[in-house]
């Protein structure tokens, strides 16, 4: 609860100030005011290596953003992605074709700093919910039978981007970013296996994520590589029945991925 009182009051503390400003000018080492619309494709990778168990493959998905920017530098940007794949379990066994859903969504605030060498800094602080969702019903070349598991991750992105000059209308803006994590909420489905066994809901309070981006922007259009990473400790244990308890062990997420964007 004390971290998510944190996140609010960072939250609270400085919307007012960015909403508050004039529209941005039109300088293209400034955060660039409108919608946005993208497409990813991403090579996606989830391991417990306690157990041990990974779930891979390769994911499309598609992203949209809306930004203001202030005549005073300030910044406000919304953003959603949703991402689907069929991927492959291994671990008891393997399976094929598991589906697997991601959707976020962020706010941000933050302000542009305009350094004399054309080079401009732009940290920002926000709010971040992950949810994620995979179907391992079915069963694997073991004989083990799976089940659905629903994720849902609270976080506060601290991040900084730095856009400069690349020749011709060319500007670079690396971007990187820390995810400070609030809590998680792990449900697993062990209904799907037999009656008599209940679902588990696990907390988890451990943790920390972090992404990295590398965009080329050229007008309207804006392409380049990224990736996210997220590291989770073992969650609180239930009871499952039949005696038995359940948690979510101790996992990491590794996604690599090329995106796309259209401004307008």
């Amino acid at each position: 609860m004390s971290k998510a009182l944190i996140a609010a009051a960072i939250f609270v503390a400085i919307s007012p100030v960015a909403l508050a400003q004039k529209s941005a000018s039109t300088d293209p080492l400034a955060t660039r005011r409108g919608w946005e619309l993208g497409v990813q494709v991403s090579d996606y990778r989830y391991e417990e290596p306690n157990v041990p168990a990974k779930i891979s493959g390769v994911k499309a998905g598609v992203t949209g953003a809306y930004t203001y920017a202030s005549a005073s530098r300030w910044f406000f940007r919304a953003d959603v992605r949703g991402a689907y794949g069929s991927l492959k379990y291994e671990g008891s066994g393997t399976l094929d074709s598991v589906p697997d859903w991601i959707f976020e969504a962020r706010e941000v605030f933050g302000k542009d700093y305009f350094l004399r060498n054309g080079v401009s800094l732009s940290p920002f602080v926000g709010l971040g919910y992950r949810y994620l969702y995979n179907d391992l019903r079915g069963t694997t070349t073991s004989g083990a039978v799976g089940y659905q598991r629903y994720s849902s991750y609270f976080y506060v992105p601290l991040g900084l981007t730095s856009r400069f000059k690349a020749g011709g209308q060319w500007v670079f803006a690396p971007a990187i970013e820390y995810d400070y994590f609030i809590r998680g909420t792990q449900k697993t489905q062990f209904t799907d296996l037999a009656r008599g066994f209940s679902d588990a809901v696990n907390k988890q309070d451990k943790g920390y994520g972090y992404r990295f981006s590398l965009m080329a922007e050229n007008g309207s259009w804006a392409f380049g590589p990224w990736m996210h990473y997220w590291k989770i400790e073992d969650s609180d244990t239930v009871p499952i029945g039949f005696g038995f308890s359940g948690f979510e062990p101790k996992n990491e997420t590794r996604e690599y991925g090329l995106e796309l964007k259209y401004r307008f």
